[in-house]
Order: C-alpha cells, then sequence, then structure tokens
C-alpha cells in the first residue's frame, strides 16, 4: 500500500535482561532498553516506518546530557516509553485493519499561532460546531483503542483521561492553571509529533541543547505522516462509534514553523493563523516552559528559558511569514486574540463562512452554547511578567517588527494576564 513497511513482523528479540544481574539497573535513556521493554509489555515488535529512529536518537542523547533530577528522568522516560508502545499498537491495528488508511481526513481546519495567541480557546469553539470532529484530552493521551473495541461503553480510556486530570490538577496546580488539561474537551495534536519524537515539547520541557539545534534543520515529514495515521485511526473509532462529522479541527503552535509541511500532510486543509502581541504570549509560553523544566530539574534559570523561548518563537514566526509569501492567502483566516476576546462568535463565523461551513442558526447556537458553558466555569488567572525571564518589551518589539508590520495593526501594551482557557 506504501505507507506501512513492507519488511514482515519479526520473532521478539531475545530479552537483553538474561544477560546482566538480576539486581543491575537498566541504563538511563537506552534505545534498546527502552525497545524491548516495548517489546515485551506489548508482545509486538513491528516498529514500522524508521523515520522516527534519528529523531529518537538524537533526543535520548540530549536527554542523558541533560541537567535532570530522578524523578524527572523517570517522567521523561516513562513518556518515551508510552511514545513508543502506543507506535507498536498503531502499527499492529492497521496491519489487522488496513481499512484504517483509507480514512480520508478531508479538509480539515487546522488553528495555528503562537502559544498563548487563542488557539486554544478557538479551537473549542469551532469544536462546537456539529459539522467538526475533534480530537478529546482521552484520546490525545491514548490514541490507539483497547483490545474489545467498540464493545465496550463508555470507553475505559475515557477514565484513564479522567485521573490523569485529576493526577495534574492535585500535583501540578500550575501546569493546570495555564493550559487545563481535560478529558472530554478538545486538544491539540502537539503529542501525536512527540510521539514521532519530532516536535518543540522536549525543548519546552528540558534544557536540551544538542536536540533544540538538531530539530532546526530537521524535515518535519515523518511526524506529519504519523500524525496523519494518527488521525485516520482516530476518524475511524468516531465513525464506529457513530459520528456523522467528517471534518477536523485541528489545533497546534508548533504548526507555525511547518506550515507547508503542514498543507502538503493535509491538502486543502484551511488555516486559522491567531495573532498576539508578542510581549504577552512570549512571557505566557515561557511560563508554562518554566512550570515543565521545574517537573524534570533542579537547576532551572528563568532567564534561559525566556532567552530560549524568545528565539524559538522568533524563529517560528519568520518561517511562518516565508510560507505565507509562498502559500495561497485564500486558505487562511487571521484572527487577532483581542478579536477573539471581544466577540468570540463573529469570529466563529468567520472562519466558518471561509472554510465553507454552515452558519445557520443550528451550528451556531451549539458554539453559543459552548461559549456561555465556559463562561459560567471558574478558571484559574495565569500571572506572568517578562522581566521574570530577563527579557524587555523593547527588545522583543524590535525582533518582531515584520510580524507586527504584517499581522497587527499597531502596537499594543503588554498583557499581563489572561484565562487559562486560551
Amino acid at each position: 500500500r506504501g505507507a506501512l513497511p513492507t519488511r514482515s513482523v519479526q520473532e521478539p528479540r531475545r530479552n537483553r535482561s538474561e544477560d546482566v544481574p538480576m539486581n543491575a539497573k537498566p541504563p538511563r535513556f537506552d534505545e534498546a532498553a527502552l525497545r524491548e521493554r516495548c517489546e515485551a509489555t506489548t508482545g509486538l515488535c513491528d516498529w514500522g516506518d524508521p523515520g522516527f529512529e534519528e529523531p529518537l536518537q538524537v533526543l535520548l542523547a540530549s536527554y542523558r546530557e541533560a541537567p535532570l533530577h530522578d524523578a524527572g528522568a523517570g517522567l521523561l522516560e516513562r513518556s518515551l516509553l508510552r511514545s513508543l508502545g502506543l507506535r507498536l499498537r498503531l502499527v499492529d491495528w492497521l496491519r489487522r485493519y488496513p481499512e484504517i488508511e483509507d480514512e480520508e481526513i478531508r479538509s480539515p481546519i487546522i488553528v495555528v499561532g503562537m502559544m498563548r495567541s487563542g488557539t486554544t480557546l478557538m479551537q473549542r469553539l469551532l469544536a462546537a460546531h456539529p459539522d467538526l470532529l475533534c480530537t478529546f484530552g482521552w484520546e490525545a493521551l491514548e490514541p490507539v483503542p483497547r483490545e474489545g473495541f467498540p464493545s465496550e461503553s463508555p470507553d475505559p480510556r475515557i477514565e484513564s483521561g479522567r485521573q490523569r486530570d485529576a493526577t495534574i490538577r492535585r500535583y501540578t496546580p500550575e501546569l493546570f492553571a495555564i493550559h487545563p488539561s481535560e478529558a472530554e474537551a478538545a486538544e491539540e495534536e502537539i503529542i501525536f509529533l512527540a510521539d514521532a519524537f519530532l516536535s518543540h515539547v522536549p525543548e519546552a520541557s528540558a534544557h536540551l541543547p544538542l536536540y533544540r539545534s538538531w530539530i532546526d534543520q530537521a524535515d518535519f515529514t515523518p511526524a506529519y505522516r504519523h500524525l496523519r495515521q494518527v488521525l485516520q485511526c482516530l476518524q475511524w473509532q468516531k465513525r464506529a462509534r457513530g459520528a456523522q462529522a467528517r471534518r477536523w479541527v485541528l489545533k497546534s503552535p508548533a504548526h507555525l514553523g511547518y506550515l507547508e509541511t503542514l498543507l502538503t500532510a493535509f491538502p486543502g486543509a484551511h488555516v486559522v493563523h491567531m495573532h498576539r502581541d508578542p510581549r504577552a504570549s512570549i512571557a505566557s509560553g515561557a511560563s508554562l516552559n518554566r512550570v515543565l523544566w521545574k517537573m524534570h530539574s533542579d537547576t532551572v534559570e528563568s532567564r534561559v528559558v525566556g532567552s530560549q523561548w524568545l528565539e524559538r518563537m522568533h524563529w517560528a514566526s519568520q518561517r511562518a511569514l516565508e510560507s505565507r509569501k509562498r502559500l495561497p492567502e485564500h486558505g487562511f483566516t487571521d484572527i487577532r486574540f483581542d478579536e477573539l476576546a471581544r466577540a468570540p462568535l463573529d469570529q466563529v463565523a468567520r472562519v466558518c463562512a471561509a472554510a465553507g461551513l454552515p452558519t445557520g442558526d443550528a451550528p451556531m447556537s451549539a458554539v453559543r452554547a459552548w461559549q456561555e458553558a465556559d463562561r459560567d466555569t471558574p478558571h484559574p488567572t495565569h500571572h506572568y511578567e517578562l522581566g521574570e525571564f530577563g527579557l524587555e518589551g523593547a527588545a522583543v518589539d524590535e525582533m518582531f517588527v515584520d510580524y507586527r508590520r504584517a499581522f497587527l495593526e499597531a502596537p499594543h501594551g503588554a498583557e499581563t494576564g489572561e484565562r487559562s482557557s486560551t
């Protein structure tokens, strides 16, 4: 079929743990050891498309050099095991049900923009439209079905997602305040890019200069190929559960630096490009990254976090500017953060009209109902200041002159707070 590797499934490799003493501790971030653990756990050994291997190797080398504490290293290693295990299971489901790859991901609406520019709020508003599909939080956590699907109802993965939400609220309330993780709310798909080991998630989680510099030149095609397969698998499941909608609303700030790769993977997509004063979005994004760094390391310098995030957002915005010059403008809708905050339903109607979605009473009533429920739900407040990260507003303005000229009508004073649903 072309999308799956032609090599056959091999017999499981001999477990190397037989060659070492029983009390020996397995090496941290060792590729062979991680793979063998996943193969032993799943009983599977076909890894599919090898495009993930080099990114994984660079990431593991970076983790071995990083100033991680024991708990943080354990968290990151469990995340790697989760990603590798899901890859094995996805390849297995594609082999058993080849019709999954016949699922058409038709003209999705994709929300992009610098982190903290209103992308989450826009996606969740659009996800309330009855003609659109989205990835729910519990699906992002575990996109591949468990055995027995679809006979079990409700799906046991939903409860797993709720338990994860409760854990985050209890142990990392700062993280929940910045980006609430909700099992049954629309969620972004950056985790699927991270599962291909090609994403900006690792550099947002720890000080990783090796991986950080390597991904600047990396080809993200394998990550977007993996994303497409995951969405096909999710769409196949949704249809089995009776979903009628056939178009997706996707969202991730991570797409900003890869617009052309994104649109090659999803031809016919309509992109919603969110815009916000870089002073506010960079300070807010840096504060999120600092929380993540502290989860994994005792050595966290706010100035380093701020400097790296400023550089990354400038890198991404410049790439987006260059890509936009080469891409047809009719495939984009530009929305400012302040426009979304002032009149969210008007902005949703703009997007729907541009993307060819109905804007009649029924669909807009559904969007309005979600907005009213969200407005009545208490949200923690996220506070941040540029100065916390050694950054000055004037310096940020200077770096983003081209971006401001292209997308912001006039300079704005830096915002200093936001609801977490942005």
